[in-house]
């Protein structure tokens, strides 16, 4: 893919913990400022089973994907597309069957790269004993953060996601939106390049949702990378720079929203003396004509064709009183894309 500076050979085989991931030694270090992508992976493929006739399942199938330096994007896809077991190759807590795959300039796994990520998944269970402040230290000393840091950092994170009024109350007495909220703070504790977050807004209200879109803000602001994963697309519509849809372990689409979104899909006319050979010119330049009284609506591809539009309506005895393109949503183009057979 244009951008990923990614090798060809992969390793093979699952199980054992390999000595190289994804065809790179895990102690060869990759120049990670020289690197335009956070995440790059080309041909990446996970499958379960297959050894002593056990029947094979493959998670991802064939995942090429690209997310560029200081942007927020969205990795979206139906339930069973393979989110969570790339996210897992990502992390390193699973290996690849085959395929190539590099983290912040690093390959997948690498102590390196995951010393600069923040991850928060979507089903966590933390330690409920421990007060926010404990939950912390604890969490940067698996970072691996000194004292001195973990000191400094804790009441910034606290202070960012709204906790600091409860930075001595135990994580128990926390609603399950305060529990999502402590654990955005531990991922972003040791001030990481690269953020993954696994449902962040699942369990909070509009307020919530709408602070959490401001930390991704924030975030982005300071440079980092944010790779955000929900259902919730309205929310991923609002923050995120560029989305990937995944279906059947495949990167079907990628892009900018700004492009996929930008060509109108729908136009809504209002139309006096309708008649079929009108709606017939309409579908001709059209991929879908519907219908009802006056009210006429065409599917298309290309904004292009508008003008062609209003000219077939005059051609054909109408009267045009309005036309209003409809940009397609994210959620309208999602359920397009996982909808449509052969994608």
């Amino acid at each position: 893919m244009a951008g990923c500076q990614l090798g060809a050979a992969g390793y093979t085989g699952w199980g054992a913990v390999p000595k190289r991931v994804c065809g790179v030694p895990l102690v060869t270090k990759i120049n990670p400022m020289s690197e335009l992508d956070v995440v790059s992976t080309d041909h990446l493929r996970k499958v379960y089973g297959g050894a002593g006739g056990r029947r094979a399942f493959t998670a991802v199938q064939d995942l090429s994907l690209c997310v560029p330096r200081g942007h927020v994007f969205g990795f979206l896809g139906p339930n069973g597309a393979g989110k969570t077991t790339t996210i897992n190759m990502l992390l390193g807590n699973i290996y690849p069957t085959s395929g190539t795959a590099t983290l912040l300039g690093y390959p997948i796994g690498h102590q390196e790269a995951r010393r600069k990520l923040g991850f928060l998944p979507e089903k966590f269970q933390f330690h409920d004993f421990l007060t926010a402040e404990e939950f912390l230290r604890l969490h940067g000393k698996l970072y691996g953060m000194s004292a001195k840091a973990i000191t400094a950092r804790i009441p910034d994170v606290l202070e960012i996601v709204g906790l600091t009024a409860r930075a001595k109350s135990r994580i128990r007495e926390f609603s399950k939106g305060m529990q999502q909220r402590v654990g955005l703070a531990q991922a972003i504790l040791n001030d990481p390049d690269l953020v993954i977050l696994d449902e962040p807004t699942s369990a909070l209200d509009p307020l919530g949702r709408r602070e959490v879109r401001e930390i991704v803000s924030l975030l982005k602001a300071q440079g980092k990378t944010v790779m955000l994963n929900s259902h919730l697309l309205s929310e991923i519509e609002m923050t995120c720079d560029q989305v990937a849809i995944l279906k059947n372990g495949v990167v079907v689409r990628q892009g900018r929203i700004d492009d996929l979104l930008a060509a109108p899909s729908v136009v809504n006319m209002r139309i006096g003396q309708v008649t079929p050979s009108l709606i017939a010119a309409l579908e001709s330049l059209s991929r879908t004509v519907t219908h009802t009284g006056e009210d006429v609506a065409a599917t298309i591809t290309d904004e292009a064709v508008i003008p062609d539009l209003v000219a077939a309506v005059v051609a054909e005895g109408g009267r045009l009183m309005s036309l209003v393109p409809m940009r397609e949503s994210l959620e309208d183009l999602f359920i397009r894309t996982v909808e449509t057979p052969n994608l």
